[in-house]
């Protein structure tokens, strides 16, 4: 310590106002005057301020010594200072009052090794060096070995100079995304700016793998540093096309609209003249809605003009989806799923790896809005449909597909809304519902010949029911609709002289019919239990729901049916109904009063408990269902009764074995041509049912029991490939938005074979027909997928199916998987079929670097015609 030195001044000699003339002593060394190239020369006309703007706090652990005579300040171990929003962790800080000057290193531990670096906070930003010196006055800094982290990279820097709160100035730089002391890969930049949450701008780059110095140099680098998104080019990836030639693929720009919405264009080229666009979007408003739109359209062009198989085709495929937050508006809700396009677009695009929906021959969109009228029963849906065969090519659409309906109303319930008995339980149901509807193909789609073929239709239901209680046990529930069809046109047909034949013609103009039926039905509940007094098994309850019903519709086709000429007998006529090709049928034909029959069954068991402290038994599902269901009718000449429908459904082995069957059992027999006959099978030599067709599906899935966490290798690698299930996984087209996964913890590695993460699903479909005499298994396959993690960061996924009945093997698949920390690379394989294809990709795992990577693919062999 320095004692205070005092200088006594005569008071004649006090001026009337003192001025501090005082100047802070400059270092050699000072971060004002320093000749160093990278730092800018700046001359500031503002006079600097005499008193600090905040209050210098700090603190030690060990050691806080006060220099008075040279008015420094020293901490030691554990050291922290804060100023403002400047925040100085060290193992040793030395505060200069006099220069404002912050000088901060670490310190040696107890073995020797350089610990407690100083940790730089400012705002949000937060950098790790050896050591610094930080002018607190202007808030300018000299660093060594800088670490510091923006938006997922890291920067490592030899020497830098902090300009201020957001410009640093670098040298012999180092950028990766590596967690690791020693990075697997980095960029080598020689001098840098680097711009707080905006950028960095360098000269010469160069790719650094595991400290080896690759070719690949730039001579320029900009790293963009912005927090969220931004707009920006989309390098495409390029290949080699079997039929196309050469291509540049996924190649564009993209745009960051507003804060709700984003766009990206993309192209593909290739060498023979094809090309590609495709626009992607998402939005999303926070409370109301979100959604993403896709636009694809390619133009291939196979073989050389000129040639035998030259060929030119344009195919197209349009993908919506939107979906309403439930908060927006709890009375009505819009929502569309939209898949739509040419039949063949993945069969034959060049760019489009979706697996299933290349193996699913359907598409089918949806778009609806629904709302409910407050304070009334009423609510309205109206939706535009459509469902397309990509093998027959049929396009059906309803634009649009109006429903109106009402809640069911009990008009003669009680005070209060009370239902005692049968007449207060009466209910009265409405609905209405309009169709526009379109059958056409990929020729007529949204041609004029298309909205020619359309057919409009009303139909109005209403219904009245009850329930009552009978002898106690019973349920007899009657009930009584009607219904009123509306159509906007009407089938007439006439004997033609001049062309000798039946000519038939849709006229235009409002018809109508209408026609009503009335059914009653009667159900009960069993219940049978069996008590076991020994073993696992402490009961065994067998639940029957018998039902029977009754119903009765008159005919009501007479009434609209007109007669019309056959030949050029006058005396030979024919009826026929006007309604013929209408939306929703004709009038019911022939008296119909049947009798129908149901019997369902459910068999539950109970395990003894193994703890006595648990006070409920186990119940488990021995049979979930084994239904018979079948009907009588009465009014019919022959042929009263239908075949017997069976189902039965079970899940064993802890439910990971789901097993259902199902066959029809006809009770009459057939003729030589196949055609069902008045006679009972039993009657004819045979047994008392007919087998005309069965089933039997079974689905197991097994796992490790590690991986029920689901934090597999196997299962990342699915999840990164969109598995869709048994059928595959989807490959990735490059490029691919939102395609790069961030880097996540370091994993360990353990011994071999100590820990195996495992799935595999089995999927098993036997069909059997006989309605013809035909006895045949119509189709019969094994279909198997399953995923393993050979080490922590190695996965193996494969996926196939066998066709015992066609002798072959279904689509199928590898996926290999390699978790290489900071890199990531995948590699899925189609060895053999039709879509033979391969893709493979290695790449930086951190979405600042997407374009750091290498992918290859191989499109599928496609014929345009």
């Amino acid at each position: 310590m320095y004692s205070q030195e005092l200088k006594t001044i005569p008071s004649k000699k006090i001026p009337a106002k003192v001025k501090d003339t005082v100047t802070p002593t400059v270092l050699k060394d000072s971060l004002v005057f320093n000749k160093d190239s990278l730092l800018i020369k700046k001359v500031d006309t503002i006079k600097p301020k005499e008193v600090l703007e905040n209050i210098i706090e700090h603190s030690a652990d060990s050691l806080i010594r006060q220099d008075i005579k040279n008015n420094k300040i020293i901490l030691y171990k554990n050291a922290k200072v804060n100023y403002g929003d400047i925040n100085l962790q060290a193992g040793y800080i030395e505060i200069n009052n006099n220069t404002n000057i912050i000088l901060a290193k670490g310190i040696k531990d107890s073995i020797g090794e350089y610990a407690q670096h100083p940790v730089f906070t400012q705002g949000s930003q937060e950098s790790v060096q050896d050591s610094l010196m930080f002018n607190f006055k202007s808030e300018k800094a000299k660093i060594w070995n800088l670490k510091t982290e923006q938006e997922g990279l890291i920067i490592l820097g030899e020497n830098s100079k902090k300009y201020n709160d957001s410009i640093i100035f670098i040298e012999n730089i180092k950028i990766t995304s590596s967690q690791k002391e020693n990075p697997d890969y980095y960029i080598k930049i020689k001098k840098a700016k680097f711009i707080k949450d905006s950028k960095l701008v360098a000269g010469s780059s160069q790719l650094v793998l595991a400290d080896v110095p690759t070719p690949v140099i730039l001579p320029f680098a900009y790293v963009p540093l912005t927090k969220g998104r931004t707009s920006g080019f989309l390098m495409p990836t390029w290949g080699e096309n079997n039929t196309q030639g050469y291509f540049l693929q996924n190649g564009g720009y993209y745009f960051v609209v507003n804060d709700n919405l984003d766009l990206a264009v993309l192209g593909d080229i290739y060498t023979n003249g094809s090309w590609g666009l495709r626009a992607e979007s998402s939005y999303k408003k926070r409370y109301r809605y979100s959604g993403n739109f896709t636009f694809r359209y390619e133009n291939l062009i196979s073989s050389l003009k000129g040639l035998d198989d030259y060929g030119k085709t344009a195919n197209y495929n349009l993908r919506w989806s939107h979906s309403q937050d439930s908060k927006a508006s709890p009375n009505s809700r819009f929502s569309a799923s939209v898949n739509m396009g040419s039949s063949k677009y993945y069969k034959q695009s060049n760019n489009e790896y979706n697996t299933n929906s290349f193996l699913n021959n359907t598409l089918s969109s949806s778009v609806s809005y629904y709302k409910k009228f407050v304070g009334t029963p009423f609510n309205i849906n109206m939706a535009v449909t459509h469902s397309q065969n990509t093998n027959t090519e049929t396009i059906n659409m309803t634009l649009p597909n109006f429903q109106l309906n009402m809640d069911r109303l009990y008009p003669l319930a009680g005070k209060g809304g009370t239902k005692k008995n049968a007449i207060q339980k009466i209910g009265l149901n409405y609905s209405m519902k309009a169709e526009n509807r379109i059958t056409t193909d990929d020729d007529s789609f949204f041609k004029k010949e298309m909205f020619d073929q359309a057919r409009a239709g009303v139909k109005h239901t209403a219904s009245l029911n009850t329930n009552m209680k009978a002898l106690k046990y019973f349920t007899i529930s009657p009930s009584v609709s009607y219904n009123e069809v509306w159509q906007f046109d009407r089938l007439t047909k006439e004997f033609d002289d001049v062309e000798n034949a039946v000519v038939k013609d849709t006229v235009s103009g409002f018809n109508s019919f209408r026609e009503y039926s009335s059914s009653v039905s009667l159900s009960t509940t069993l219940y049978g239990m069996f008590k076991f007094k020994k073993g696992k098994i402490e009961a065994i309850r067998h639940t029957v729901r018998p039902s029977l019903s009754y119903s009765y519709r008159p005919d009501f086709a007479s009434n609209y049916n007109e007669e019309f000429q056959q030949s050029e007998d006058p005396t030979d006529i024919a009826t026929y109904s006007p309604f013929e090709g209408g939306l929703y049928g004709t009038p019911g034909s022939g008296l119909s009063n049947s009798l129908s029959i149901a019997l369902n069954n459910n068999v539950e068991a109970k395990l003894r408990s193994k703890d006595s402290t648990e006070t409920e038994a186990k119940k488990i599902i021995l049979l979930n269902n084994l239904n018979f269901s079948t009907s009588y009718n009465m009014a019919a000449d022959s042929l009263k009764w239908s075949p017997v429908n069976m189902t039965a459904g079970t899940k064993l082995f802890d439910n990971k074995l789901s097993l259902n069957a199902r066959a029809t059992l006809d009770p009459y027999a057939i003729d030589v041509t196949g055609k069902r006959i008045n006679t009972f099978n039993i009657n004819n030599g045979g047994s008392l049912f007919r087998i005309t067709n069965a089933g039997l599906t079974m689905n197991y899935s097994l796992s490790s029991k590690d991986n029920k966490k689901g934090n597999s290798a196997a299962d990342r690698n699915r999840d990164a490939n969109n598995s869709d299930g048994i059928f595959g996984e989807n490959l990735r087209n490059s490029n691919q938005l939102g395609g790069n996964e961030e880097e996540g913890e370091e994993k360990e590695a353990k011994l071999y074979l100590a820990n195996m993460p495992w799935t595999l699903k089995l999927a098993y479909a036997l069909n059997y027909s006989n309605s013809a005499r035909q006895n045949e298994i119509s189709s019969h396959s094994l279909m198997f997928s399953g995923d393993i993690d050979l080490t922590p960061k190695w996965a193996v996924g494969f996926s196939s199916g066998y066709d015992m009945k066609n002798q072959g093997f279904s689509y199928t698949q590898l996926r290999f998987s390699r978790d290489l920390d900071s890199w990531k690379l995948n590699f899925n394989w189609v060895p053999f079929g039709t879509r033979q294809t391969y893709y493979f990709f290695v790449g930086v795992k951190s979405s600042m670097l997407s374009d750091l990577k290498y992918d290859k693919n191989k499109a599928p062999d496609k014929t345009l015609f």
